[in-house]
């Protein structure tokens, strides 16, 4: 079974870094191009900001006037109305609810154009760019962007809040031990089995982990017990809590190489 072909990201880091397992164990900065740059004020108005949940609304707040997300009402057609109330928001709520979803392909695919990481799964197991499984879900991650405003630019900016969040609350912690329920490692490929609970997996390009141990087991009959650095984990959802998203434990994890532990009590 191929690996599907890293491509060029946007970056200060190439992807064969940011995936490889050699980078989990020794984590640097990454640094999506322009961003912070772009969205400076955003982060002067954190800066002086000491209560987490005020940051939050301060965030969404920002978001909104940004990216004109309070402005669908005014909209005169439909297609306008609902390019811009399908925010982020909708796209994170689409992800949780299911990950092979076309709100699913876009975050996958914002992975792929940032970071330069395809997906290994969207439906079906995806081993090349050029297969029609790559083709199928390019069909999802096309319809899905069709739906919404400027969606990779709102995700780059989410990306960069998580980052500021993360390290402003942990000044720290520079990885987190996350917990993944399966049944099967259908989604995952074993690279390497290096005991009999330990292996090195190639996860597909995000992942929904999870900060509570006993919660992953409602998703599976194991548990993948994995070290992840912060600037791999692209939204952990207590991070806004006045936006009331489900499943609060939830932390969304970008893939690549990594050596888990596998838990079976």
């Amino acid at each position: 079974m191929k690996r599907p072909r890293l491509t060029m990201n946007l970056c200060n880091l190439p992807s064969w870094a940011i995936a490889s397992r050699g980078f989990n164990e020794n984590p640097r900065p990454i640094v999506i191009q322009g961003v912070r740059g772009a969205h400076r004020q955003l982060f002067l108005r954190l800066d002086a900001q000491e209560d987490p949940a005020l940051r939050g609304a301060a965030f969404h707040d920002y978001m909104d006037v940004a990216f004109q997300l309070h402005q669908w009402k005014g909209e005169e057609s439909e297609l306008g109305r609902r390019s811009l109330r399908n925010s982020y928001l909708r796209f994170l709520r689409g992800w949780m609810f299911d990950a092979n979803s076309m709100e699913g392909a876009v975050l996958k695919g914002w992975v792929e154009s940032r970071f330069g990481i395809p997906p290994t799964f969207h439906r079906e197991p995806i081993d090349d760019i050029h297969s029609d499984a790559y083709s199928r879900y390019t069909i999802d991650r096309m319809n899905g962007m069709a739906r919404t405003n400027s969606i990779q630019a709102q995700l780059d900016v989410l990306y960069e809040f998580t980052q500021y969040e993360l390290a402003r609350r942990n000044p720290d912690s520079f990885s987190f031990t996350l917990f993944r329920g399966v049944h099967d490692f259908s989604e995952h490929r074993v690279l390497e089995n290096l005991s009999k609970d330990r292996c090195i997996l190639l996860l597909n390009n995000l992942n929904s982990f999870t900060r509570d141990f006993e919660r992953a087991w409602e998703f599976g009959s194991r548990v993948l017990e994995a070290i992840v650095p912060a600037q791999k984990i692209f939204f952990r959802a207590d991070l806004l809590p006045l936006l009331r998203l489900k499943g609060e434990e939830e932390v969304i994890v970008i893939g690549g190489e990594y050596e888990v532990r596998v838990r079976t009590s």
